[in-house]
């Protein structure tokens, strides 16, 4: 028999760091989940991704157990990792942070495909676009 799920918890942690501190320990304690196990699972499935934020999706069940989904890193964050920037602009539109080749927008499109609503690349493309531009970032 299948188990009953209670709720889906969406939390987004650097690979490699969750701790019981916030935000982990104030998502899991209200379900009186097992905050330890959840974090060393995690740390444990993202050691080689550390420093990255990495959203999961937790599954909690009315037993009180857990299990949990890794997606791939925010678009932004896979921008940002791919200009070595530490942040988008302050003021997009004004000031300018870079700019992301069509190649490497078609990369970042690539890697992050499974997590897009969409199954054209071309059109996950202009996401990947959409969100460079709203980071202050011209894409060419």
């Amino acid at each position: 028999m299948a188990k009953k799920i209670k709720t889906l918890i969406k939390i987004n942690i650097k690979g490699g760091e969750a701790t019981p501190a916030p935000p982990v320990g104030t998502a899991l304690g209200p379900h009186g989940l097992p905050i330890m196990e959840f974090v060393k699972a995690f740390n444990e499935r993202t050691a080689e991704m550390k420093g990255t934020v990495i959203p999961a999706v937790i599954t909690v069940y009315e037993d009180r157990t857990f299990s949990f989904i890794i997606k791939k890193p925010p678009v932004a964050e896979m921008i940002k990792k791919t200009m070595h920037i530490e942040k988008g602009s302050m003021k997009p539109g004004k000031e300018s942070a870079g700019t992301l080749t069509m190649t490497q927008a078609r990369e970042i499109a690539e890697a992050k495909m499974e997590d897009l609503n969409t199954t054209d690349i071309e059109v996950a493309v202009k996401i990947v676009a959409g969100t460079a531009r709203s980071m202050g970032i011209k894409v060419e």
